[in-house]
């Protein structure tokens, strides 16, 4: 059996078609199809339903590409093993949108100057959606806002506090958060974001109240939003991507409430030597955002 003929299940399986795999790892849908026809002789089985178009994976099928990501796994880790201190194999990883505009990118950078011959690839999502897939293989990590309740078997790495601040045009009278908040229309950061659910969840048990004008996923334009006088909001300030300085900013909550964010993975992950290098440096990158103290969490996995 070809290690590349499952890579191609697995492409198959998470991209819906063989056209869509192959343009994912660069093969022609012919080739894709001979990878297919291949493993279906060598496991003397049928693993798509082809009365469908496009065929779609049966049930030997789908069972095949969880084992698949499991012999793949041990395959490339067993390549990282051999090859002494630097870092190769591929790493996969997840990360939400406000982290790939923000401290994700130079750490990356910093990770592929140091194992020139690691391959990075990465996908955004939201929180809860990331680190499902990480809990059922799909990714070997995920950067995310930490989650409420961490599934069983899964590990938390704790690398930065980032401070919500209330944010409000420049010239916005309020001295005190509640105040600011008071000031203009609401522009909300999404809702089915973790770290908005976290805003939401405490301006209720304050009982602030506020006036939604807008519902925005992207911090950024959240920002440039209230940099144009539409409202005011709250967003984290985030580790490597600063506020604009022309707006008035006041931590909210007393003391500050903060969004935690760190990296999960399977305790049993065969790349837990790439996540540390990535937690490493994504660690030393936050600054002064880096934590004081271990998480609750990490204080249990000790």
């Amino acid at each position: 059996m070809d290690l590349r003929h499952l890579k191609t299940l697995i492409a198959i399986a998470e991209h819906g078609s063989f056209a869509a795999a192959g343009d994912a790892i660069g093969l022609t849908q012919s080739a894709v199809s001979l990878h297919v026809k291949a493993l279906e002789d060598d496991l003397e089985t049928k693993l798509f339903d082809r009365t469908t178009r496009p065929p779609r994976l049966n049930t030997r099928g789908r069972n095949l590409v969880d084992r698949a990501r499991e012999i793949v796994e041990k395959c490339e880790s067993l390549t990282d093993i051999v090859s002494g201190e630097a870092l190769t194999g591929s790493l996969d990883i997840g990360s939400v949108p406000t982290l790939m505009s923000g401290i994700l990118p130079p750490a990356l950078s910093a990770l592929r100057a140091g194992h020139p011959d690691l391959r990075i690839r990465v996908s955004s999502g939201l929180s809860a959606d990331l680190v499902g897939r990480v809990h059922k293989g799909e990714l070997d990590a995920a950067v995310v806002t930490e989650p409420s309740q961490l599934q069983t078997g899964l590990s938390w790495h704790m690398f930065a506090e980032e401070p919500l601040m209330v944010i409000a045009p420049k010239g916005t009278r309020g001295s005190t958060d509640r105040e600011l908040l008071d000031a203009g229309p609401f522009i909300r950061f999404q809702r089915f974001a973790w770290a908005g659910r976290l805003i939401d969840t405490h301006l209720k048990d304050r009982g602030i109240r506020v006036n939604t004008g807008m519902e925005i996923d992207s911090l950024e334009a959240i920002a440039s939003m209230v940099q144009h006088g539409l409202g005011v909001s709250v967003v984290p300030d985030r580790a490597g991507a600063d506020l604009p300085a022309d707006i008035e900013k006041m931590p909210f909550g007393d003391p500050p409430l903060c969004r935690v964010i760190g990296v999960v993975e399977r305790r049993d992950n065969p790349k837990a030597h790439l996540t540390r290098a990535l937690v490493e440096i994504l660690s030393g990158l936050a600054g002064d955002k880096r934590p004081k103290r271990l998480s609750a969490r990490q204080k249990d996995e000790k």
